[in-house]
């Protein structure tokens, strides 16, 4: 396959994912805007959704990676079915993924009160982190694996649809599960 023919190839596979993802990114700035009433309820709100949002790319990226260099190589069967290297990826990404959600609200918490600026509890703030790591891992992990399976089964390059895949499940529900996370802190705090 020549240099321009491979060139096609990828811009015809990510073309239509891209143009998906940035229908997801409208829709999570729509989300967004829902949030705004729950910025004075919760200061401090408004620092870890970006920070959220990346965290989510960082680690269900590095997923998707390890995923599609496991299909390249054959080491990785395109279904779910218990598979020691899938399993293995799929815990570290789950507890990564929570974890730093943790840090997020505790970081976010120290800095703004070494900052001198308003801020929610500290349980408030983790407890949104939490909620919201939590049901969009599971979203991520799944989502993930079948879109990189469906695509691979195909004949898509996994390597082009991981990045505008988790961008646009990262944003979509990520401020989904941020907004109801922000719910259910509201009504148990």
């Amino acid at each position: 396959m020549s240099v321009r023919d491979e060139f096609w190839s990828i811009y015809r596979e990510a073309l239509p994912i891209l143009l998906v993802a940035l229908g997801g990114g409208l829709f999570a700035g729509l989300v967004l805007e829902e949030m705004i009433e729950s910025v004075d309820r919760f200061p401090g709100l408004l620092v870890m959704i970006p920070v959220f949002l990346a965290t989510r790319g960082n680690v269900y990226g590095a997923l998707g990676g390890r995923i599609s260099s496991g299909l390249h190589q054959g080491l990785i069967e395109p279904r779910f079915e218990w598979d020691d290297r899938l399993v293995n990826a799929v815990v570290a990404s789950f507890i990564n993924g929570i974890g730093i959600s943790i840090v997020i609200g505790v970081i976010t918490w120290l800095a703004l009160l070494a900052l001198g600026w308003e801020v929610a509890a500290l349980y408030e703030l983790v407890g949104i982190m939490l909620i919201a790591g939590v049901l969009t891992s599971i979203v991520l992990i799944f989502g993930l694996l079948a879109l990189i399976f469906t695509g691979f089964t195909y004949g898509y390059d996994p390597d082009n649809l991981v990045g505008p895949i988790v961008t646009t499940l990262g944003d979509i529900f990520g401020m989904l599960f941020m907004l109801f996370s922000i719910w259910v802190v509201e009504v148990l705090a």
